[in-house]
């Protein structure tokens, strides 16, 4: 795929934000199958996690669509996305998930192998539920062996976040199509001016690793299994360990102790890699000035990037699968719904919601301008597919890759030990 030459007139995008508070874990009362009422009023529980902005916001679209439906109420239920997920995974257990749930891709296959997620093509079908324009392709997310298992909210891509000001004293200068060779030698140049390490941290993000793979003809996952071999993920991780001990890649142990900062705006380095949307952040907890950069290629050319996405799935037990398509399809094509979230799930996914909200804060007009530009670079692909077990192979990179870079594992035993997991986890 090529790269359009107009878009390196503008190859780092300002970001500003407000860092973003967590809120506790939301009631839970009875299961969705159990909410009717003799009078045709339903209640459905809708569930999902996230900080206190996107839980006013939430309540805020849910009071727009019980004054349109007067006949369904929405219970909210919210956690931080630990909780979520370890809560999530009890109540489908025990056959007693929420009717509507936020969800993403790494827990598709999961949930579709073990009977939990709704087919929502029918609901579609029937009227009940609009599946059309939503942009960039970002439905096919959603979408497992034929089925309809999500519905997108928003779209996000993986960025380079930087400390503008480091940068600029360094006198380097990101831009489209620039190779690894040219990021490791512009974070040497900093290292060499600044003193700092240019990076905090690359090589235990499962997602950097999947778009690498990407520019070089693989894949982090196939259907059903991993889509690299053993010596792929040691060469990878031994580069990053060699880069930790030139004092390239920050000191993990000082990362450590930054958190809940990020070591980026903690000063301890002068990038980052993370998806568009979470930049947020980073101007909320620093003192600095960030912006998005582009994404280190192979070829000068191919970034391997893809949109992800937040989405909401439905539970295949729900007695009111009608209300519940109805409850999405307003979710995600309303401009008003549109409005009040915001980006704070990511590019918002339909052309109706993305055409009424116009982003007046510098975090959301930069994702929004990194997004643009990465389209109209032309580099964009369809997204890796994540078989089942894919939430568990992610956590298992993170923490590996935690103890190479502290020189508790070699890079070839952790290897060995990923895709021992990986087995594990894909039998599961």
């Amino acid at each position: 795929m090529g790269t359009s030459r107009n878009v390196e007139r503008r190859t780092v995008l300002k970001v500003a934000g407000a860092s973003v508070a967590t809120v506790g874990l939301g009631a839970t009362t009875a299961c969705g199958g159990e909410s009717g009422s003799g009078d045709g009023n339903v209640t459905l529980r809708y569930a999902w996690w996230g900080g206190e902005p996107r839980t006013i916001a939430m309540k805020k679209a849910i009071a727009l669509f019980e004054k349109k439906y007067p006949k369904i109420k929405i219970k909210p239920e919210f956690t931080d996305y630990e909780a979520f997920w370890e809560k999530f995974q009890t109540q489908a257990s025990g056959g007693n998930p929420p009717d509507v749930f936020q969800n993403a891709v790494g827990f598709l296959r999961k949930y579709d192998k073990r009977g939990v997620l709704m087919d929502l093509k029918p609901q579609s079908d029937a009227g009940n539920l609009d599946l059309k324009n939503f942009r960039n392709g970002v439905l096919a997310n959603g979408q497992v062996d034929g089925k309809q298992i999500g519905v997108p909210v928003g779209a996000n891509t993986m960025a380079l976040v930087i400390d503008l000001k480091a940068f600029q004293k360094a006198g380097v200068e990101p831009k489209f199509g620039w190779t690894w060779d040219e990021y490791f030698a512009a974070l040497q140049t900093i290292q060499d001016k600044l003193k700092i390490a240019g990076d905090t941290g690359y090589f235990a993000i499962m997602y950097l690793y999947d778009l690498y793979l990407r520019q070089n003809g693989k894949a982090f996952f196939t259907d059903s299994d991993l889509g690299f071999t053993e010596d792929d993920l040691t060469q990878w991780w031994e580069d990053g360990y060699k880069r930790i001990r030139s004092g390239l890649v920050a000191d993990p142990k000082k990362i450590e102790q930054a958190k809940p900062k990020s070591g980026l705006s903690a000063g301890l380095a002068a990038s980052e890699f993370t998806w568009d949307n979470f930049s947020i952040r980073y101007e909320g907890e620093g003192e600095s000035d960030y912006g998005l950069a582009p994404i280190p290629t192979t070829d000068g050319k191919d970034t391997g990037q893809y949109l992800g996405s937040l989405m909401m799935s439905a539970f295949s037990g729900t007695k009111h699968p009608k209300e519940v398509a109805q409850f999405i399809s307003f979710m995600v094509h309303d401009p008003e719904v549109g409005k009040i979230m915001g980006y704070d799930r990511g590019i918002l996914a339909t052309t109706e919601q993305y055409d009424a909200f116009k982003p007046t804060d510098p975090n959301n007009k930069g994702v929004a301008a990194y997004e643009d530009e990465v389209a109209k670079a032309g580099v964009l692909g369809k997204i890796t597919p994540h078989p089942s077990g894919a939430d568990v192979i992610e956590a298992a990179f993170l923490r590996i890759g935690g103890e190479v870079s502290q020189g508790k594992t070699k890079p070839a035993d952790a290897a060995k030990t990923l895709f021992s997991e990986a087995k594990a986890a894909f039998a599961g």
